[in-house]
């Protein structure tokens, strides 16, 4: 074990040849100034947002390994197409992984800092691919005791941009949602809150195994879009349900305009009038992920009263304000093993995240396949 004066941290590079790098290099950590600690990160999960930075849209299936056992660099060719929406980064060498959770080292000499000291905390702010880190005490979760970093790797990303959308939807005026790529861990998560705090929820998936694994934790409403007569059995839980906003991880294609149309469907459905403008109620979409690349495609049978737009769970976190944002975090901790469980499929070092037939599962974003990595694994 490392007397963490300096460790590895996973690194990648998109450089203006058009060539992806990913490799490993050693880091000195810094000493942590008063308010600050020095953690030894020994959990940080692979999340689709992650995947962003850590590939960019590098074709993975040219990707090669060299360097050595302990330093391994993985090289892989951005197609030609896509380098003009990597101009900022390119060039730019930059550690990858934004949540994590670890043990406590070494403390600045503040209070606040003091008393982290041995304890194990959950973080954010990036850079978590590494075996130290170097946080602001404001950027740290203290876990109650007994709380393993597995079970608190997880606690940022997916915990509070599930909250951030039952937040959202309150505040915005909607008495239900509607959420896509619904089988996947934050989905589960999701539906575990509204469950418990009574929300209508509508699950759209792409499998009738999806379908199963949200049955399976009591889900009310799930709806397969490539089953026959997708658009009836969802415009029959929008009828059920009310749920007039919705929450799309896929991005491209058909489905966000297929939700406007459902949506207006059912809110017909128990319309009092006619109206050649469409309902007056309004209908959201908010893409928040991007499964699929392609356009989006909007059909424009839902009226004149509808909205499609991005939300990122950062951007929400700045605007609610950080008393809001901290009463999220709370509930996060206190239902951390319960609600906010996170399941991973494989536990990885840092050399074992850049082997090739890892990085071609994780690479997929399948629902079901989560990998945490270990940077102080042995």
């Amino acid at each position: 074990m490392s007397d963490g004066k300096s460790g590895l941290q996973l690194r990648s590079l998109i450089k203006k040849s058009g060539e992806l790098e990913i490799s490993l290099v050693n880091v000195p950590t810094p000493e942590p100034e008063p308010n600050e600690v020095v953690v030894r990160v020994e959990a940080t999960p692979i999340n689709p947002s992650d995947l962003g930075l850590l590939a960019g849209p590098a074709d993975l299936s040219t990707a090669k390994v060299s360097g050595t056992r302990e330093l391994p660099v993985v090289t892989a060719k951005v197609p030609e197409a896509a380098m003009g929406a990597m101009a900022a980064r390119l060039d730019e060498s930059m550690p990858v992984g934004n949540e994590g959770a670890g043990v406590v080292i070494k403390t600045g000499s503040s209070d606040a800092a003091k008393t982290l000291m041995g304890k194990t905390v959950a973080m954010i702010g990036g850079a978590m691919y590494a075996q130290y880190r170097t946080l602001r005490v404001n950027e740290c979760l203290p876990l109650p005791d007994g709380t393993k970093p597995a079970e608190g790797a997880s606690c940022f990303v997916n915990p509070l941009t599930a909250l951030g959308m039952t937040e959202t939807m309150r505040r915005e005026g909607h008495k239900a949602l509607v959420h896509t790529a619904a089988a996947s861990n934050l989905g589960q998560m999701l539906n575990k809150i509204c469950l418990k705090d009574g929300i209508g929820l509508v699950n759209v998936v792409r499998s009738k195994e999806q379908a199963d694994i949200l049955h399976g934790i009591g889900a009310k409403h799930v709806v397969d879009s490539t089953a026959p007569g997708f658009m009836d059995h969802l415009t029959n839980a929008l009828v059920e349900t009310g749920a007039t906003i919705a929450f799309d991880a896929i991005g491209g294609g058909k489905l966000a305009g297929q939700i406007l149309v459902a949506m207006e469907a059912a809110i017909n459905k128990t319309a009092k009038a006619y109206s050649r403008y469409g309902s007056s109620v309004h209908k959201q979409v908010y893409v928040y992920g991007s499964l699929d690349n392609r356009a989006i495609e909007l059909p424009r049978g839902f009226g004149m009263a509808w909205g499609v737009g991005g939300w990122l769970l950062f951007p929400f976190l700045m605007k609610i304000g950080p008393e809001a944002g901290a009463k999220l975090r709370q509930r996060v901790v206190a239902e951390l093993k319960t609600t906010f469980a996170s399941h991973y499929t494989r536990v990885v070092s840092l050399q074992e995240a850049l082997q090739l037939e890892n990085m071609a599962v994780y690479s997929k974003r399948s629902t079901g396949e989560k990998f945490l990595i270990n940077p102080n694994k042995e």
